[in-house]
């Protein structure tokens, strides 16, 4: 196990490269086991959860190849085999293989998803969906079976908003027999992009990117080639980095429409943002300004990047309030801000931050990957050397963020744990 090492206070200047969305990558790895033949995605970033999926592909038949940044997926022979344990409990976004085989095979035993400890983040819409469309659900020793003797198109209300929901009774609808309806459906780009990979395989589906889906079966699906949008959440963690310790960065690769709601809290704090063709310049003024944040499903502020701006609110003169209406149990990180010197009072699912405050660099822990990420930042703000454990959490979401760091200017390293520490890590 390893942990990250950060001092603190070096100014950060220069390009960091903005790679392909995990959050989209997750989704399109098992909604290419939906073709009859060869599937490429181009872009895919380099990160444990992309390589992960790719080995659950290989469990159930698929022939999965990587060449550099682009996985080529033969779907031929891949089957319905259970996918109880195993790489499924690691990684939440794993639920897409109950819609990607559900829709291929009308059957799939899902162990329940793993991932990031955010709270409550309950299946029920998903399993709503399945069943709407035909589907047998049953929860059977910790694993979810879904069983069909076909799947007929339906309309399906969410009685929530929910990106996972959406897509996997996308993937579960686009071979069904007739129409499907989704409402109240999300509007990620995210979704976006995985709809655009299925209609290039030859789904047809009407209305993403607005609240009501319209999918109209098909009885096969061929192979295509593909290209993974931006992260816009990498680009909003930059962006907020840059905030809080760069001169001038530029963050290149970026959709600068998917970051609006970020780009217009850090302008309202006082930061200079220059848009160019796919690419952010960040320039922050002194002293900044604090703001009061409240997450929201998209197009609304992601509670992804709830946490890295509450450190930087840290810097901020006067008093701010996050919220996160999403995800009220994310607030794991205000615990180890605090022991770095931050000022913040919890109150309900609400983080009071008051400000500025000088950080200082004390040793850390990371609950989940943008929790990780706020540690990050808040170790580059920090006097001194910071330590963060739990860095797997990052290395789930962020492609070579010490590398990228350092050549901002930052000086940020990693190093083995100690037996001991190893110790300490797992029992607390």
């Amino acid at each position: 196990m390893q942990k990250i090492l950060i001092e603190g206070g070096h100014l950060l200047n220069g390009n960091v490269q903005v790679h392909g969305a995990k959050n989209s990558a997750v989704a399109l790895l098992p909604a290419a086991l939906l073709a009859d033949s060869h599937v490429a995605i181009e872009g895919l970033p380099n990160i444990s959860d992309v390589y992960d999926l790719g080995d659950l592909l290989e469990e159930i038949g698929g022939h999965v190849n990587w060449d550099g940044r682009t996985v080529h997926i033969d779907p031929a022979n891949i089957v319905s085999m259970p996918l109880p344990n195993g790489k499924v409990k690691k990684l939440r976004a794993s639920y897409y293989f109950m819609g990607a085989m559900l829709g291929k095979f009308n059957q799939a035993v899902i162990g329940l998803p793993g991932g990031c400890h955010l709270g409550p983040r309950p299946i029920d819409q998903h399993i709503k969906g399945f069943e709407a469309l035909g589907a047998t659900v049953t929860n059977e020793q910790g694993a979810i079976y879904l069983r069909a003797n076909e799947l007929r198109g339906a309309r399906i209300y969410l009685d929530v908003v929910s990106v996972g929901a959406t897509i996997n009774i996308m993937l579960a609808a686009v071979k069904a027999k007739g129409k499907t309806i989704i409402e109240n459906a999300a509007k990620e780009p995210e979704i976006i992009d995985v709809a655009t990979l299925l209609t290039n395989m030859g789904a047809k589906i009407k209305g993403v990117g607005t609240d009501v889906i319209r999918i109209e079966g098909v009885p096969s699906l061929n192979g295509c080639q593909h290209v993974i949008i931006p992260d816009r959440i990498e680009a909003g963690t930059y962006a907020i980095t840059a905030a809080a310790q760069g001169d001038e960065v530029i963050i290149d690769n970026v959709i600068s429409q998917h970051l609006e709601p970020v780009l217009a809290k850090l302008r309202e704090m006082g930061v200079r943002i220059d848009e160019g063709d796919e690419r952010l310049l960040i320039a922050p003024k002194k002293p900044l300004n604090s703001v009061d944040v409240k997450t929201l499903v998209y197009p609304g502020f992601p509670t992804d990047l709830q946490q890295p701006f509450t450190t930087l609110l840290t810097k901020a003169n006067n008093t701010g309030v996050v919220t996160d209406t999403i995800y009220s149990a994310r607030l794991k990180h205000i615990d180890e801000l605090r022991r770095m010197n931050a000022s913040i009072k919890v109150e309900g699912g609400s983080a009071i931050v008051s400000g500025p405050t000088q950080l200082e660099g004390a040793r850390v822990t990371a609950s989940d990957l943008r929790a990780g990420a706020s540690l990050v930042i808040a170790g580059l703000m920090a006097k001194g050397v910071t330590e963060i454990s739990g860095i797997e959490h990052i290395d789930r979401g962020y492609e070579q963020l010490t590398e990228k760091l350092n050549s901002l200017g930052a000086n940020v390293w990693r190093e083995e744990m100690n037996e001991q520490e190893i110790e300490q890590f797992q029992n607390s």
